[in-house]
């Protein structure tokens, strides 16, 4: 999945050290609700647990041909979101020298399209930390709705009295 500016691909583990020299700024994981990592090696082990399957993607810039960030869709975890039954969870999140540029906007709209060509999936939610009002941007210029609903996450790093926003996206199929 691409389009002028980006690359949507899977992880390698030849990524570990551009995962780290983004995911280690504190200001990145803090607004999607994990710690900062600590090293290189911590980096692999996400690479090759969390990001290794075939719904989690690496945000690729074109002009550097390397990873600012990631995007991808899974089972509802055990976050506190109200999803329905079944109903994936999609997330994402860009490195800091890139926010506010579109490209999570571009790299969740190659997702949706995605997904909407290639799987049954009626419907996904998502949330953000209210006081990440960007990141809520980018869903709702994707179609998500917000659904009337916040939700505190005491499991989500800094989560403690952090409301998350949530919101849904009807898939449709014509």
């Amino acid at each position: 999945m691409e389009n002028k500016r980006i690359k949507l691909r899977l992880w390698r583990d030849s990524d570990a050290e551009a995962l780290f020299k983004w995911a280690s700024d504190p200001d990145v994981g803090s607004r999607a609700g994990w710690p900062p990592h600590k090293s290189v090696e911590e980096s692999q082990e996400i690479i090759s647990t969390l990001f290794n399957n075939d719904t989690t993607w690496a945000i690729v810039h074109k002009e550097s041909g390397e990873p600012i960030g990631a995007i991808g869709y899974g089972p509802s975890c055990d976050c506190q979101l109200p999803a329905r039954d079944g109903e994936p969870l999609i997330g994402y999140w860009i490195a800091k020298p890139y926010w506010n540029q579109g490209i999570c906007t571009e790299a969740l709209q190659l997702i949706l399209d995605h997904i909407q060509a290639t799987t049954d999936i009626p419907s996904l939610i998502s949330g953000h930390f209210i006081d990440n009002p960007a990141s809520g941007r980018v869903m709702e210029k994707c179609g998500f709705i917000p659904t009337g609903e916040t939700c505190i996450d005491p499991n989500q790093y800094q989560g403690d009295n952090r409301p998350i926003r949530v919101l849904r996206l009807e898939i449709s199929r014509t």
